[in-house]
């Protein structure tokens, strides 16, 4: 294969209506994400099994890292549903797109596709592009027509094209008049700067519609938090092409976010967008995309977060255990997602209920073992403990109540922990534990590089032998917050602790006066959880 040929996938989606991600090209100039090459090539795989039909790849010619990733891209991914765009801009004034190095770059990319960016603005032409209006509609023209005429597809993004229709209307659709008439398949309204809302979207894209006859796309920053509605508003209006990133991922504040828009185009417009069962990976691919940026996914993200369909007040659970459609908009497995039940201090007796089948303790119905559950949570949250982000304390809490008596895997009859602080500046963490564990007294010293790690080791040093299974348990996340209490240092600490068998993870609580006694307890908690669900038997 030469390189200037293009290559499809071998599953076209319908070409009536377009999902256009990109991620890879404006989702990356969000701050604080820098991706390799590989990062690229992995994200453009997930994309496709998502099942986008268009994935914008980057502007091959402007930076190595992106003249390599399309070169990579055509060796190494086998599109099956998306087809690979290039990003790139009109001929510059005075020349011509036949000999312009830039879009000989575009064409040597072997993209298939090719997204041209275009001044839309009168102002943005003379002062940027420093030319005149007519030479810019020429510089559209010539470059589309050019491409096309390489076999390429082409559409045109019509930058800062809301604020260049609010500047001067006419000239604003002359310019998606002439990418139109020169071949372009879409003409997109770029909402560059991200001032527009809904209404005003929806007033410009039907304008442009009937006085243009183009087809057209949107493109929409998040600057006023509407960049979802926005891109819903412009297909309400006849838009037929989205343009959005994983995540909302873009520069400022971000993109119109894929997921929510292709679910809404899914479930509430009832618009088939993705190939069959796409949807239900949505909540896995959003997921891995954000660990392959290196960004914490957003918990509260519609439809993919954590919490987007958690649940917490008592009136809430009391509908949800009657029928879940009452409180839920969709069944959150539509989109690979699940339903959760909060417990804190506003849990009533469905909230318990609910819970503990969630985590597969069987209540039975227990009306009187449900409030004793329910006193003790709200006992304990007074005093600091919060288990919306410690399931592994709470279920550990649950069986206590169900069984009548804790999971005790060994006893402790003393810890401590001493920080040395030396004259060079360094400091010498150590902990020693006495616990009795099958009977046995056992004295263990470790040291580490604080006391909670101090303590952590020593424990592992004291249990290892009985509990080989502890040598899989990995401290992942360690979380502190001063809570309200007398006054500076007297006040109360919550500790919260993640730890991991390798396979799965689970989050405990602990709460006192000191940092290391409310971590102590934490500690306690992962190990005891742990080890019940690694199936061993509780022994002292």
């Amino acid at each position: 294969m030469t390189t200037t040929e293009a290559t499809e996938p071998t599953e076209a989606l319908d070409d009536g209506f377009h999902v256009f991600d990109t991620t890879l090209r404006d989702g990356a100039q969000r701050e604080g994400i820098n991706l390799t090459v590989a990062d690229k090539l992995t994200i453009a795989r997930h994309l496709d099994d998502f099942g986008v039909g268009f994935i914008e790849g980057g502007w091959p010619g402007a930076n190595p890292r992106d003249t390599e990733f399309f070169a990579r891209a055509r060796a190494e991914i086998d599109f099956k549903h998306a087809k690979l765009v290039a990003f790139g801009a009109t001929r510059r004034a005075g020349g011509s797109a036949a000999q312009d190095p830039q879009v000989r770059a575009l064409l040597e990319s072997g993209a298939p596709v090719i997204t041209l960016v275009a001044k839309s603005h009168d102002r943005h032409v003379e002062l940027a592009l420093r030319t005149t209006l007519e030479e810019n509609l020429e510089m559209v023209r010539d470059t589309v027509s050019y491409l096309v005429g390489q076999g390429r597809r082409v559409f045109v993004d019509c930058e800062h094209f809301f604020d260049g229709y609010r500047a001067d209307a006419e000239y604003a659709k002359s310019v998606v008049r002439a990418a139109h008439e020169a071949g372009a398949d879409v003409v997109i309204l770029c909402d560059t700067n991200g001032g527009m809302l809904p209404a005003q979207v929806t007033a410009v894209v039907a304008t442009v519609l009937a006085d243009t006859g183009a087809r057209l796309g949107i493109h929409a920053q998040d600057d006023t938090g509407c960049a979802v509605a926005n891109t819903l508003a412009a297909v309400d209006a006849g838009a037929t092409h989205v343009q959005c990133t994983a995540n909302g991922y873009g520069e400022r504040v971000g993109n119109a976010n894929l997921f929510p828009v292709v679910a809404a185009l899914e479930i509430k417009y009832g618009r088939t967008v993705l190939p069959a069962g796409a949807l239900a990976e949505m909540t896995r691919i959003s997921h891995a995309i954000a660990e392959v940026v290196n960004l914490t996914p957003s918990t509260h993200q519609p439809y993919v977060g954590v919490s987007a369909f958690a649940h917490k007040a008592g009136l809430h659970a009391s509908a949800i255990k009657v029928d879940p459609d009452l409180y839920q908009h969709i069944d959150p497995e539509r989109v690979g997602n699940t339903m959760r039940m909060l417990v804190s201090d506003m849990a009533g007796r469905a909230s318990i209920e609910l819970k503990g089948k969630e985590l597969g303790v069987e209540l039975g119905g227990d009306r009187a073992l449900i409030a004793r559950v329910v006193e003790r949570v709200k006992e304990r949250e007074l005093q600091g403990y919060t288990y919306e982000a410690a399931d592994a304390s709470f279920e550990l809490l649950l069986r206590a109540e169900v069984e009548g008596r804790a999971r005790k895997y060994f006893r402790t009859e003393s810890w401590r922990a001493i920080v040395e602080d030396r004259p060079d500046g360094t400091h010498a963490n150590e902990a020693t534990v006495k616990l009795w564990a099958k009977g046995e007294r056992i004295v263990a010293t470790a040291e580490g590089n604080g006391p909670v790690n101090a303590l952590d080791r020593a424990l592992r040093v004291a249990l290892e032998r009985f509990y080989p299974q502890l040598a899989k348990f990995e401290l992942i996340d360690y979380k502190v917050r001063i809570l309200e209490g007398k006054h500076g240092t007297e006040s109360t600490t919550r500790v919260l602790i993640a730890t991991t068998d390798g396979t799965r993870e689970w989050s405990t609580v602990g709460v006192a006066q000191n940092v290391i006694a409310a971590s102590w307890q934490a500690l306690e908690d992962a190990f005891t959880f742990g080890l019940l669900h690694a199936g061993v038997e509780p022994a002292e």
